[in-house]
């Protein structure tokens, strides 16, 4: 019978700590709050800054694994006095298992994530079945999944995951849900970009596995 290792031990009750602390977080700031728009690997925040700046009325949140990307964001945050607007250093999984259950996406972005090009990293990307289930899990029928990358390959992998899923639609005639140059998108001299709908009734959630 295998045994737990102290170093393990440690690392399950730092985890935990992290989550039950992002988890009082968010539903401190979100008190109220029943939708939201996400952005998954916010960078420095100035995609999602300039979206919450035009968009007052909609609360939007941004995470991110690295520090001093969300100090930015804050900084963004604080000198525009936008207050539907928080953003967490956060990895994507904690999130989305602490985020209160009663909070619905109107849309989920994904603006250039690591493309893990090599196969034996695919498994890496954000973009995967298990990932598409639960947030379509979170969205009512109508709802968007947006993606935009420099990759080819990301964007085929992402618009073959897309296609295969029952619960999105991938809408060629959609337009991007706001456009401005962001840190990242002002060094790539060409991108790929496809958003999808939640489609089925708003009662017909997927169920985790």
């Amino acid at each position: 019978m295998s045994q737990i290792t102290e170093a393990y031990a440690r690392e399950m009750a730092k985890q935990e700590a992290r989550k039950q602390a992002l988890r009082a977080e968010i539903e401190s700031d979100l008190s109220g709050v029943e939708r939201i728009v996400f952005e998954a690997g916010c960078g420095h925040g100035h995609w999602l800054s300039s979206y919450a700046e035009a968009n007052r009325d909609q609360h939007c949140i941004g995470i991110d694994l690295i520090s001093w990307r969300i100090r930015k964001g804050l900084d963004k945050k604080k000198k525009r006095g936008l207050r539907n607007l928080h953003f967490y250093k956060a990895e994507l999984g904690e999130f989305l298992e602490v985020m209160p259950g009663n909070i619905r996406f109107d849309c989920v972005i994904l603006l250039f994530p690591d493309p893990w090009p090599k196969a034996r990293h695919h498994r890496r990307r954000m973009v995967q079945s298990a990932f598409l289930d639960e947030v379509a899990r979170r969205t009512d029928a109508g709802g968007a999944f947006c993606f935009r990358s420099d990759d080819q390959a990301y964007f085929d992998w992402t618009v073959e995951h897309l296609q295969a899923h029952p619960a999105w639609e991938i809408d060629p005639e959609a337009s991007w849900p706001h456009e401005t140059e962001t840190y990242f998108q002002e060094m790539m001299e060409t991108y790929y970009s496809v958003i999808a709908q939640r489609v089925g009734s708003e009662s017909d959630h997927v169920q985790p596995d």
